[in-house]
């Protein structure tokens, strides 16, 4: 990371103190920071503290005679190799997805072309109030990398999404933005798979599940991102396919097998896809009626498993192999199971007892490997794979 400057603009908002601590990590790492603060900014930290950790003047005014004689926004939102905006409040990124300039930080953003990494934090009912959520889709639209925002206590006494994620969370947004300038993963290949299977029973039926895809396509779009060749393989799902990814569409667990052996070699395996354990012993080609015998008795037998396949040892088995566990009960205790009895290298745990998870946006998630368990708090799924394609490639480094 040395070498590399960031422009950090912080808002508003008593979460801004934070701001000094992402300074100050991102100080250690060898990256330079320019901060610009907002006048609301300025009511929760001092341009002092912030000028004394980045080591670098504080900026504050747009009207500056000594800044802009020299065009310094201009300067400043081209200077830079990545603007980080944290805390992001409700009217910058409001400012921001409607391409409004009447201060210093909102001018620096319309006229930047560089990437754009936003950390929200508001009052809950801020965070979910439409006109918010029409701004972050605009922002997201635009190529914006949104961080958090975490959910828990807030300082007004509610409690929800909208916390300012943590120092270290946003560092680490930070760097996989900047290692991705670099494209960690070029010449890598990822094979992902996403999505649900379906498992016939006749024409008409089949055995399968909730899951949407959200997760796996954000995971093989972050991939993508950073350079990686994807090969996605799919079950049903009404997603658009990400850019940059090879997708290969299958039905049945069967299917999905096949087409992962057909994809290998591949340096990492991410196994995302809600593999059904089972499927119907017998296929009927015809629709089943209803009877005077009554409802039929179907035999389960069960489906291959893909995990357990990718992970065993082979000249095949690719470097690192993530599995995902969907739990309802015991996360951490069946997780850790299932990694033991997969063989493969982490698997990242959810509950999905929360009807929001599958289907929905947000995802809470633990990564657990043989060295120990990493909780990782409620973030957009977007976000949650941007981290795990910055940790693949880490690892793969």
């Amino acid at each position: 990371m040395s070498g590399k400057r960031v422009l950090l603009i912080v808002g508003g908002g008593i979460a801004a103190y934070k701001a000094l601590e992402l300074t100050r990590l991102l100080r250690k790492a060898g990256i330079a920071v320019s901060p610009v603060l907002t006048a609301a900014g300025a009511q929760f930290v001092t341009p002092l503290s912030l000028s004394a950790l980045a080591e670098d003047q504080t900026r504050t005014d747009l009207f500056s005679l000594d800044d802009e004689a020299e065009m310094g926004h201009i300067e400043l939102s081209r200077a830079a190799d990545l603007v980080v905006v944290a805390p992001a409040t409700a009217d910058l990124m409001a400012k921001a997805a409607h391409g409004l300039a009447d201060d210093l930080a909102s001018t620096t953003l319309l006229a930047t072309d560089k990437p754009v990494l936003m950390a929200p934090a508001m009052n809950v009912r801020m965070w979910l109030h439409p006109a918010t959520q029409r701004s972050l889709r605009l922002l997201q639209g635009d190529g914006v990398t949104i961080v958090g925002p975490d959910e828990g206590p807030m300082a007004c006494g509610e409690f929800g999404p909208g916390r300012l994620a943590e120092p270290e969370q946003i560092f680490e947004a930070v760097a996989a933005a900047l290692a991705g300038q670099g494209r960690p993963l070029a010449g890598r290949h990822v094979l992902v798979t996403a999505g649900p299977t379906l498992e016939p029973l006749d024409p008409v039926r089949v055995l399968t599940n909730r899951s949407s895809g959200k997760q796996g396509y954000a995971i093989a779009a972050a991939l993508a991102e950073l350079g990686a060749r994807v090969t996605l393989v799919t079950g049903p799902t009404a997603l658009a396919t990400p850019a940059g990814v090879d997708r290969h569409n299958v039905e049945t667990a069967v299917q999905m097998l096949s087409a992962c052996q057909a994809a290998l070699p591949a340096d990492a395996a991410v196994c995302v896809a809600a593999v059904s354990d089972w499927r119907p012993d017998t296929v009927f080609g015809v629709k089943l009626k209803k009877g005077p015998e009554g409802p039929p008795s179907v035999r389960l037998v069960e489906n291959p498993d893909i995990l357990a396949t990718l992970s065993a040892r082979g000249l095949t088995r690719p470097r690192l192999v993530v599995g995902f566990a969907a739990e309802t009960s015991d996360l951490e205790g069946n997780a850790k199971a299932k990694l033991a009895r997969k063989g493969c290298d982490w698997i990242i745990a959810n509950d999905v007892s929360e009807s929001e998870v599958m289907g929905g946006d947000n995802n809470e998630v633990l990564v657990i490997e043989a060295g120990g368990v990493e909780r990782w708090p409620r973030a957009a799924k977007a976000e949650v794979a941007r981290r795990l394609a910055a940790r693949v490639a880490s690892a793969l480094a």
